[in-house]
């Protein structure tokens, strides 16, 4: 069996330490732990690498760091001309190993004459963004496993705009990672010897004060802000991670005097000891946060996962019980604020655009369109909305305002091209300010959105389909959704039905089929008689199918009704 080769490969070789081949010889008698971790490696695609720490080919550990940044390397040095001079800047959460992983990767780079800009300690995800842009370097590399368990670690690639990784250089970084040995066929230096070579520049707090800068020009109203300073309150929460110095350095820019930092999570642990998982789209997460909030009679809560590119909120409602915001209500209401608070301010430009993911909500593009905002849609992931938003603003067709995806993601400015909760807690924060500045919460605020453009209900529903029986699992419901589509979901008529891999749209009542802008991407559609939309996809990080339903109502009701029967067929897809 090949998975056993590979096993005995790594088993034997020189290159492993002797605690590395001690947990390998553990599992002699384990074939199905052996086969889940040397049946193939780790899949490199526009995210990069994901994937549970561990020694074994399909984990995460310093070989695999070592074996994509070689071919990385290799891939800017095909570029030629100053593409090594100009280097790449690298980054690291607050996860166990991140540091160890970003100076192997400098290590590689460097032994192949690639210069390196490595901050000193951890950092957000957007800094590293802004850091490539700012310095001027070919690439840039990210030590984080973003809001994944502490079980995980991962290895995000950008390219020269910030954004990451396209997925033309990413085939290409695949296909060299297919043509060199994970040991033979990688140069490496120590830490060390690195830094002895002079490639290597260590960044830190200068780096810190021109991001903050390019952060704090993006307030629109400090004159509200300043207005209810005396009472406006908000707990924050880094979940451990790489928010805990910058958010609040931003909201106290923006003027805000009482941040109550919830002092349990504010610690840096990549074990993320408070919570089952630091992901700010679980509430339960947040519990720390809500006994704080309420010890302090607070409404507004913000919450950045670990390597601070999400941002979560939670509101209190009318009968004082704190409650999540999704990741759409979220975005809907930070874009109808902007168009506001820009033309307040005379900031909006001429042509303003707002983009969206296929799977974001409807209720975007109404917002947008009723205050004369493009908007458009893009695949899901933030190198997606970067493309666009340089393709549209090249062209002179449009300015982009705001970018935003339903798993809490936000981008804005042009400093960054990927999601950025630094920026984003800042704005909300603005954002919750000017509305108690009405006498009002973002929860009176979103129901006054629902009554102004209408009931928007969404919900995603996640098949989780883990270890090798999974990937085969998640493989077969595509392919069986695609050779037979549903004609029907629940009794209600499927009118439309879009398959992005080929960019394929068919009208299933008169069978027609036409092209659509979009392809490319493994995500299927289906657009019923009553106006839900139902889209199926695989996560790109994450072993699990994510199955997105976006309805409308004439009320809540309806709404809720629709998602909890359509959700009844979501669940149904697992077997």
């Amino acid at each position: 069996m090949e998975f056993m080769r590979e096993y005995e490969k790594w088993l034997n070789s020189p290159a492993l330490s002797q605690a590395e081949k001690d947990e390998l010889s553990a599992l002699k008698n384990d074939a199905k732990e052996i086969e889940a971790r040397f049946y193939g490696p780790l899949e490199f695609g526009t995210a990069g690498l994901r994937g549970i720490m561990a020694v074994g080919l399909h984990n995460m550990n310093v070989h695999v760091i070592r074996h994509a940044t070689q071919a990385f390397a290799q891939v800017i040095l095909a570029e030629g001309g100053d593409a090594a001079k100009r280097g790449v800047a690298i980054c690291m959460d607050c996860r166990e190993g991140s540091v160890d992983f970003a100076r192997e990767a400098a290590g590689v780079c460097v032994a192949n004459g690639v210069s390196v800009r490595i901050f000193d300690a951890l950092r957000p995800t957007p800094e590293l963004s802004f850091a490539v842009r700012e310095y001027g370097c070919i690439a840039g590399i990210n030590v984080t496993a973003s809001h994944n368990p502490k079980e995980y670690n991962g290895y995000k690639v950008y390219w020269e705009d910030g954004a990451q990784l396209p997925p033309h250089h990413a085939a290409a970084v695949a296909k060299k990672m297919t043509e060199i040995d994970i040991f033979t066929g990688v140069k490496a230096l120590g830490w060390d010897e690195a830094l002895a070579t002079g490639l290597v520049t260590v960044m830190g707090e200068e780096t810190d004060r021109r991001f903050m800068e390019e952060v704090t020009a993006m307030i629109n109203d400090r004159e509200t802000v300043a207005k209810v300073a005396d009472t406006f309150k908000l707990v924050y929460t880094p979940f451990h991670g790489c928010g805990y110095k910058l958010v609040p350095e931003a909201l106290r820019a923006l003027g805000v005097k009482h941040i109550l930092c919830e002092p349990k999570q504010m610690v840096i642990d990549g074990t993320f000891p408070t919570v089952k998982s630091p992901n700010p789209e679980n509430p339960e997460g947040f519990y720390l946060a809500v006994d704080l909030a309420r010890e302090n009679d607070v409404d507004f809560i913000v919450g950045t996962d670990p390597d601070s590119d999400r941002v979560g909120i939670m509101v209190r409602d009318k009968d004082g019980e704190y409650r999540p915001v999704t990741g759409n209500q979220t975005g809907v209401l930070l874009l109808d604020y902007l168009i506001g608070a820009m033309r307040r301010a005379g900031r909006l430009p001429e042509r303003p655009v707002a983009l969206k993911t296929i799977v974001t909500t409807e209720m975007a593009r109404k917002v947008a369109e009723s205050n004369g905002v493009e908007c458009f849609d893009t695949f899901t992931g933030f190198k997606f909305m970067a493309e666009k938003k340089n393709a549209l603003e090249a062209a002179g067709e449009g300015k982009v305002i705001f970018s935003y995806e339903e798993s809490y993601g936000y981008m804005l400015g042009d400093y960054v091209r990927d999601k950025d909760a630094v920026t984003a807690s800042m704005l909300l924060t603005e954002m919750a300010a000017w509305y108690a500045a009405q006498g009002m919460t973002l929860f009176d605020a979103l129901e006054k959105l629902y009554e102004k453009y209408g009931q928007y209900g969404e919900k995603t529903y996640n098949l989780v389909m883990p270890g090798l029986d999974g990937l085969k699992d998640m493989a077969e419901l595509m392919r069986g959704l695609r050779e037979n589509p549903p004609a029907a979901i629940d009794g209600v008529k499927v009118a439309v039905r879009k398959d992005y891999a080929d960019g394929s749209v068919v009208d299933c009542a008169t069978g027609t089929k036409t092209d659509m802008e979009l392809s490319g991407s493994n995500v299927l559609r289906f657009e019923l008689a009553d106006g839900t939309t139902i889209l199926v996809r695989p996560s790109g990080t994450e072993p699990k199918i994510k199955v997105y339903i976006l309805t409308q109502g004439a009320n809540r009701a309806d709404c809720d009704a629709n998602i909890e029967k359509y959700g009844a067929w979501a669940a149904s897809l697992q077997k």
